[in-house]
């Protein structure tokens, strides 16, 4: 049964209307995404196929091009429309950090980190740079690969801070291998930088480590 012959309270997309879209399952949210079924099937019953094929809606969203573009129904014009989509998302949490206090909205805070990092196949630091009522001026990747004291330059970390006028600054780093536990050269990183950027008078609020879908925070856990 075509899905405009379903009872309306059942439609993904009145449901959604009607009672928001935390309402939805998986399948509905990827339904209203595909907009179309193909012979046969709804675009319920095919959104349900591909969560199977790739093995949850996450990895259907991180698929790389070649292996999206693979899905039944789906194609070019829907990853680039993905795409879109996932990049407007980080943009609203970057915009929303502007305009408000990062550390009174440390969830807000997370949610971005986790959109910008977490998708890393290898380790990335960067920084979060905050004006003198914490809201955010620039976020910058510096550093990449496998990082420890020696591949992290305080000095860069330094310039940039100074080049962007920031009162403060939030590290941010993922672990590609998914256990956000800060080591023990993360905490020396740390450690390094609060030194130099106190001499310029800049604040390390937080660093942060993006792990799978979790972060931890080196504030909260007692480590600056």
């Amino acid at each position: 049964m075509a899905i405009h012959q379903w009872p309306e309270q059942e439609r993904p997309r009145e449901k959604l209307l009607q009672r928001g879209p935390a309402s939805l399952s998986d399948a509905e949210l990827l339904a209203i995404f595909l907009r179309t079924g193909c012979a046969g099937k709804s675009a319920v019953d095919l959104a349900r196929e591909l969560l199977q094929e790739f093995g949850g809606l996450r990895p259907l969203l991180e698929a790389p091009q070649a292996a999206f573009c693979r899905g039944l129904g789906l194609g070019s014009a829907k990853y680039a429309q993905l795409q879109a989509v996932l990049e407007m998302a980080r943009r609203h949490l970057s915009e929303t950090l502007t305009t408000g206090d990062a550390l009174t909205s440390p969830e807000l805070v997370r949610r971005f980190l986790v959109s910008q990092l977490r998708h890393s196949q290898r380790e990335v630091f960067a920084l979060l740079m905050l004006d003198n009522q914490h809201r955010l001026i620039r976020y910058e990747p510096l550093f990449f690969g496998t990082l420890d004291s020696a591949s992290v330059y305080p000095r860069e970390v330094v310039k940039l801070a100074l080049a962007n006028n920031c009162a403060a600054v939030i590290l941010a780093h993922n672990h590609p291998s998914g256990v956000a536990e800060p080591s023990q050269a993360d905490r020396h990183i740390t450690e390094r930088l609060i030194k130099a950027l106190e001499l310029v008078g800049v604040r390390v609020l937080d660093h942060m480590i993006v792990g799978d879908g979790e972060v931890s925070s080196f504030a909260e856990l007692g480590l600056l």
